[in-house]
């Protein structure tokens, strides 16, 4: 009767293993109050994150534009000129060369820019990229009767002073106050630029 009375007692200190659900079901709760806070801190960034936006873009993001390069240029006909005398106009600078056939193709639109917006404080200038040939300029312009100035990069220092130029066409457009407000690389959507072109004059 001892010998059984111990073997019962033994039997009763041996710890049962619990079930493997039981043990799954607090391991995923324990698991639930820790993920809990991370996910509403997650969202609440977010949303702080979202407000920031909305308040920065409020306030004028990307109202401290870049001044366009104070770059001297000389045209064909032998014409001096300088950017920063062109302020107070609306300026489109077109980095283009007679080999780029998307220039070629694009040129008759931007010549229809230049007419259609002349008259009301509109500058055109086209620089031709210094590979270009001059002959080659020179005939393009007297073949097209290009209306604007149009100068050779020599040296290349315009597509330097203006983010290093190396596509073409490349089209930038300057506002009255000298600063750069949109760079095309490629041809532009003209309908968007035309836009743009009437937001620009309309600004004091």
């Amino acid at each position: 009767m001892r010998r059984q009375h111990r073997h019962r007692t033994l039997a009763a200190n041996v710890p049962r293993s619990e079930p493997l659900a039981l043990h799954t079901r607090c391991g995923w709760q324990s698991l639930s109050h820790i993920m809990k806070p991370l996910i509403r801190l997650s969202i609440i960034g977010g949303l702080v994150a979202t407000v920031a936006l909305m308040a920065w873009l409020a306030l004028g993001a990307g109202s401290s534009r870049a001044s366009a390069p104070a770059v001297d240029y000389t045209l064909l006909d032998g014409t001096r000129g300088n950017i920063a005398r062109l302020r107070g106009q609306v300026v489109l600078v077109n980095f283009w060369a007679t080999s780029c056939t998307t220039c070629v193709k694009e040129m008759p639109q931007i010549v229809g820019t230049y007419q259609k917006y002349r008259g009301r404080g509109f500058e055109t200038l086209a620089v031709a990229m210094e590979y270009d040939p001059p002959a080659f300029v020179a005939n393009f312009v007297q073949t097209r009767a290009l209306p604007f100035g149009v100068a050779i990069d020599n040296t290349g220092e315009i597509a330097r002073q203006f983010g290093q130029v190396r596509v073409t066409p490349t089209t930038v457009l300057i506002n009255k106050r000298g600063e750069v407000v949109k760079r095309y690389v490629g041809e532009p959507d003209f309908p968007a630029l035309h836009a743009l072109v009437e937001q620009l004059l309309a600004e004091s």
